[in-house]
C-alpha cells in the first residue's frame, strides 16, 4: 500500500461462513490505499466474491472488522440513512453476471436508479444519466429494455449504473469474464482510464495475461479461504510454485510474461 497516504479500506482478522458451515473467507486481513489498483486472485470457491460484498457492505464478517474511509461497516452502521447514502455513493459494485444487476423497465431507467435513490433532483439525474450514456457510447440503447441486449451491451450497462454515481472506489468481479474479445478490450482500457482518474479499483480475477493492465499489486488466495501471498503482477506471474500451488495454472500452462522466479510477498498486507 503505497500510493494514497492512508488506506480507503481496512480489513482486520475476518472470517465468513456460508450458512455457518461453509467457509468462505479465513481469518483474511488487507489494506487498500486510495488511488491503488488492487487484483484478488484464486481458484474458484476461494473467497473473492465474497470479499467484494463484504467491501460492498452486502455480507458482513462473522469476525474480525472492515473499515472505509476511517469508519466501521457495519450492519447497523449501514442502518443509519446518512451513512448509508455516503457509503453507497462512495463505493460502486459491478457484478460478474450483469443480469443480477440489470433490472429496470429501459437502460436509462436502470442508469437512473442509483442517483434517484440517493435523493438527487431529476434533472440533475437526467443531465448525469445522459453523460454516462455518451460516456460509455450507449446513448443509442437508452429506450431498449435489458432483455433486448447483448451480453456486452449489458456489462456496459451495468457499469453505467455505477459510473453514474461517480463512486471513489470501483468493485469489479471477474470483469472480462464471458465477455467477447472486443468488449473485453474495451472494459481493459476504462478500467485503465478510471485508475488514472484517480479512482480505487479492487478486482477478482482469473485473467492472468492481462494483470500487468488490470493491477498494481496482487492478493492470492489459497483454496483454503486465505490470503497467502502478495506481490505485484510481475512477482506473481514469475512464481510459477505459487500459482501452481494455489491452482491458478496447471503444469502444463504456459504464461506468456516469462519472468525469473522472484521472492513474493508472503505477508497479507
Amino acid at each position: 500500500m503505497s500510493l494514497g497516504s492512508e488506506p480507503i479500506f481496512e480489513v482486520d482478522d475476518v472470517s465468513f461462513k456460508y450458512l455457518g458451515r461453509f467457509a468462505a473467507l479465513e481469518h483474511v486481513s488487507l489494506s487498500v490505499a486510495r488511488g491503488e489498483k488492487v487484483a484478488l486472485l484464486g481458484a474458484n470457491g476461494c473467497g473473492k466474491s465474497t470479499l467484494l460484498k463484504i467491501l460492498d457492505g452486502l455480507m458482513f464478517a462473522e469476525t474480525g472488522s472492515f473499515r472505509a474511509f476511517g469508519q466501521p461497516v457495519t450492519e447497523d452502521a449501514l442502518e443509519d440513512v446518512q451513512f448509508n447514502m455516503g457509503f453507497r455513493s462512495r463505493v460502486g459494485f459491478v457484478f460478474q453476471n450483469s443480469d443480477a444487476q440489470v433490472f429496470s423497465p429501459t437502460v436509462r431507467d436502470e442508469v437512473a436508479f442509483g442517483p434517484l435513490n440517493l435523493g438527487l433532483e431529476p434533472p440533475v439525474v437526467a443531465s448525469r444519466v445522459a453523460d454516462t450514456l455518451d460516456m460509455l457510447d450507449i446513448s443509442d440503447l437508452a429506450d431498449r429494455a435489458p432483455y433486448q441486449l447483448s451480453g456486452g451491451q449489458k456489462k456496459r450497462v451495468a457499469i453505467a449504473s455505477v459510473l453514474v454515481m461517480n463512486p471513489e472506489v470501483l468493485l469489479f468481479d471477474e470483469p472480462t469474464a464471458a465477455l467477447d474479445p472486443r468488449t473485453a478490450q474495451w472494459l481493459l482500457e476504462l478500467i485503465t482510464e478510471l485508475s488514472s482518474a484517480g479512482k480505487t479499483v479492487v478486482l477478482a480475477t482469473h485473467d492472468l495475461e492481462m494483470l500487468d493492465v488490470l493491477a498494481d499489486r496482487c492478493l492470492i488466495f489459497s483454496e483454503d479461504h486465505r490470503i497467502v501471498a502478495s506481490g505485484t503482477p510481475r512477482e506473481i506471474l514469475g512464481n510459477r510454485e505459487l500459482l501452481l500451488s494455489v491452482n491458478l495454472i496447471h503444469e502444463r500452462t504456459h504464461l506468456h510474461h516469462p519472468h525469473d522466479e522472484v521472492e513474493v510477498s508472503r505477508s497479507p498486507r
